[in-house]
């Protein structure tokens, strides 16, 4: 779309942060045309981070939740309309009772919806799910007024590790049965990963690592829970908490790539349709900053970029629109300890630890070719903050170079750990001159 253009009517699809910041930076950006805002709930947008902890513990209530707009949206909102279709060739958004909306662009902010457990009994009001406020407060009454045998969470990610240690806090016996045998391994690196399920253990929760429900049993009291590993649980109340799924079922059809979400170009331009942008979770595009394979990222921060940064490329049009390069940033908080991750660290393929001991690690590096591509936190703020800023110039800098530099505080350390790896080793052998000259070279 082109500037000159000047759409009389942009629909927004999806009223989550995504879709709402969207619409915000459409109207910081001049657009004066109708502006309409469809959501399948029926609520406001709201703060989902806090469905697995403060909403749950009764800190805070669904209404404390809602999110402001910081500017004057003058929007139609559609909240409770499930979009059904997309035929972007002629521009028109189907809506229930064969209702059309036509658009003269579009952003799509659908987000994810919960994955489901196959065998999973759902029907059952003892087992839930957590996405919405409603599925939150369904789970809080369960929490407080259900049966008190123990609560078994499904599940090895960060929203189910936050419902664990959020159950704990509430007085109940807690078990987490997860398939990977370590906690958020695959996104922050067995050294974290095992100091989550250290923390978890020490405030009383049970791990049932490395195992998955092979038969459920209901019965009166609970939810009899038969696991690979030959353990059996007695649950009042079961969370599956097992990922998400891109909300595109209503995209299907319309001749778009719907492979891991939207598949879109690095301005959030959907690849195959003309003006269209997509934002938030359902996204999958390439992040050029570190590579060019396209990836969906479900963090809050990104949807609240992407929806900005979306409005601005429809705006601009697929030429003049710049890449959406950002650098991933995201928290969670169990048990008061705060972990904060910076970058991408599922890309990397060795960790450092760059500050901290080996068993307990402050600052952890995710490395990918010896290069910086990620940084975690254990409960280090300030030092987090430095961390972030030396990863942002890791990552400007050339891959390829034959212009000598000076090496980076990660490759430093790098050499510093291997050096200290080979001494040790020579000292072991009884290489004690070998060892000496070796320190004193490097």
């Amino acid at each position: 779309m082109s500037q000159v253009s000047k759409p009389e009517r942009i629909v927004v699809v999806g009223a989550g942060l995504a879709g709402l910041r969207a619409a915000e930076a459409l109207r910081e950006l001049k657009f004066e045309g109708e502006l309409v805002v469809v959501g399948a709930e029926t609520r406001r947008p709201y703060h989902r981070p806090a469905l697995s902890k403060q909403l749950l513990t009764g800190e805070l209530r669904a209404a404390d939740l809602a999110l402001r707009s910081y500017v004057q949206l003058d929007a139609r909102w559609r909240r409770g309309t499930q979009a059904m279709k997309l035929d972007h060739r002629r521009r028109v958004v189907e809506l229930p009772g064969d209702e059309e909306i036509r658009y003269d662009g579009l952003v799509i902010a659908t987000g994810v919806q919960q994955r489901h457990l196959g065998g999973s009994p759902r029907h059952d009001p003892r087992v839930h799910v957590l996405r919405t406020i409603d599925d939150a407060t369904a789970l809080q009454r369960t929490l407080r007024t259900g049966p008190p045998e123990r609560v078994v969470v499904i599940g090895g990610g960060f929203t189910a590790c936050e419902v664990a240690a959020t159950a704990r806090e509430l007085g109940r016996d807690v078990t987490i049965v997860a398939r990977p045998k370590t906690l958020l391994g695959k996104v922050l690196g067995t050294r974290i990963g095992e100091r989550i399920g250290r923390l978890h253990r020490t405030h009383g929760v049970d791990l049932a690592l490395g195992a998955e429900v092979v038969h459920w049993i209901p019965q009166p009291r609970g939810i009899a829970l038969h696991l690979s590993n030959g353990e059996l649980l007695l649950a009042g109340c079961v969370v599956l908490a097992v990922g998400s799924t891109p909300a595109v079922q209503w995209l299907r059809g319309s001749g778009l790539t719907l492979e891991d979400g939207l598949l879109c170009r690095p301005s959030c331009h959907v690849v195959g349709a003309t003006d269209v942008v997509a934002a938030g979770d359902v996204a999958r595009w390439p992040n050029l900053r570190f590579e060019a394979v396209p990836r969906r990222a479900e963090h809050w921060l990104n949807a609240a970029e992407m929806g900005r940064a979306a409005a601005a490329s429809l705006l601009a049009g697929p030429v003049d629109a710049l890449p959406f390069t950002p650098l991933p940033r995201f928290w969670s908080e169990q048990f008061g300890v705060r972990l904060q991750v910076a970058g991408m660290p599922t890309l990397g393929e060795d960790t450092i630890v760059l500050e901290g001991r080996q068993a307990k690690p402050k600052i952890v590096g995710h490395l990918r070719n010896g290069r910086l591509i990620g940084v975690t936190a254990w409960d280090s703020p300030p030092e987090m903050l430095r961390w972030t800023a030396e990863l942002e110039r890791e990552l400007l800098r050339p891959t390829t170079s034959n212009i000598p530099k000076v090496p980076t505080p990660v490759e430093r350390k790098v050499r510093a750990d291997r050096l200290t790896q080979l001494v040790e080793w020579q000292l072991s052998r009884g290489e004690r001159v070998e060892a000496m000259e070796l320190a004193k070279r490097n």
